[in-house]
């Protein structure tokens, strides 16, 4: 299995990669080239809320089983989901420099993803200022649940009824979003790339995380020996 999402990986970022660069993208008002980004910005906030999810069940399963391995897969995916979000956050600040000439332009979604980062963050900071095992796996698998369902309003809810954004999609009166990109008007030129990107990200995350869980076993197992 592990085998398979490195597959999917590898062939599905290397196809978004070079086709999202040199393959062809409609012409939208103030986006130009820059709507390339696409296939990088996006597909990071699905696998964030993705792989936050698979650290929400394994802090469910730790709950209800207590098995500390479910803890180490918590937290494992807990840092994908995490690092996914900063490289997501960052590539939106590059965007946005081109598109609306500034990196930090104050807009609701900008500040929700941010926050959303900063209660990830909280996370690892809770799990290293407890110091017994099991109170910390604990303490942490209600604090990651928490966190989760926190995504909720701050990447979905708040966002989208905002009375004004500069991002797409949103719902409020004095959104505007990017001229005739609303919701993300992809057309089949770029949905050829944009879900295959979505794949490949995610399986990446996998990825990612089982290396870093393998790391941690073998990190507690050479405190045991």
């Amino acid at each position: 299995m592990h085998l398979v999402y490195r597959i999917i990986a590898v062939v599905f970022l290397v196809y978004a990669f070079t086709w999202g660069l040199i393959g062809p993208v409609p012409a939208k008002p103030n986006l130009e080239e820059t709507i390339r980004n696409l296939y990088y910005h996006v597909p990071m906030w699905f696998g964030l809320v993705l792989l936050a999810f698979c650290s929400f069940l394994f802090s469910v399963f730790y709950l209800l089983k207590g098995e500390s391995e479910a803890d180490q897969l918590a937290e494992s995916f807990a840092l994908t989901s995490t690092v996914f979000g900063v490289l997501g956050f960052a590539t939106g600040m590059l965007w946005a420099q081109y598109t609306w000439g500034n990196w930090w332009a104050g807009d609701v979604k900008q500040i929700c993803a941010l926050a959303s980062i900063l209660v990830y963050g909280a996370y690892f900071v809770l799990r290293n200022a407890i110091a017994e095992q099991q109170q910390r796996a604990r303490v942490a698998a209600v604090y990651n649940i928490l966190a989760f369902f926190s995504l909720i309003p701050l990447l979905f809810i708040i966002p989208r009824n905002a009375e004004f954004s500069l991002h797409p999609g949103g719902q409020g009166s004095g959104s505007v979003g990017n001229p005739a990109f609303n919701k993300y008007d992809l057309d089949n030129r770029m949905r050829l790339v944009f879900w295959p990107a979505i794949f490949g990200w995610f399986s990446l995350g996998l990825w990612m995380t089982h290396q870093y869980f393998r790391i941690k076993v073998l990190e507690i197992k050479k405190m045991l020996s």
